[in-house]
């Protein structure tokens, strides 16, 4: 992530989270960096679908796909970006290997990853199978797949 937040830093670039299945795990590890106030706008943990919606997610999206689509992940992307006015926007959605009674679609171990950049109008989506048991290491996974997309984003 030390990359990641050097690079926006270096190209004057800032960037918003809207995550939910990783609790505020994407925005720690940018924020853990010195520097990251510079390019942070915003990270907002959006378990709930109010919550998406209100920041912008389109809900018919989320009625017609589920909120765990890759369909979802794109408009949160999109939707932070435009909330905080930012240069590139996170969205996560997913389950960590766990049913949810309120939305019961989907696979219990898929999660939903989309980067948007804004300035070129560009969704880099990536759909990944969790592999391991431990919360705490499907996180990290993640974390990892987002850190290999932005890093091909500045390239």
């Amino acid at each position: 992530m030390e990359e990641v937040v050097d690079s926006l830093i270096q190209i004057n670039k800032t960037i918003s989270v809207m995550e939910s299945c990783t609790g505020g795990f994407v925005s720690n590890a940018i924020t853990n960096i010195p520097g990251a106030s510079n390019i942070f706008s915003f990270g907002a943990v959006t378990y709930s679908n109010e919550y998406k919606i209100k920041l912008g997610v389109n809900k018919e999206l989320i009625d017609e796909y589920s909120v765990y689509s890759s369909e979802v992940a794109k408009d949160m992307s999109r939707a932070i970006t435009t909330y905080t006015n930012s240069n590139y926007g996170i969205g996560v959605t997913g389950k960590m290997n766990k049913p949810d009674p309120n939305n019961p679609y989907g696979d219990d171990s898929t999660v939903y990853i989309s980067i948007y950049d804004k300035d070129n109008d560009i969704y880099y989506p990536k759909t990944i199978v969790l592999k391991h048991e431990s919360r705490i290491d499907n996180k990290n996974q993640v974390l990892e797949e987002i850190i290999n997309i932005l890093k091909n984003c500045f390239k």
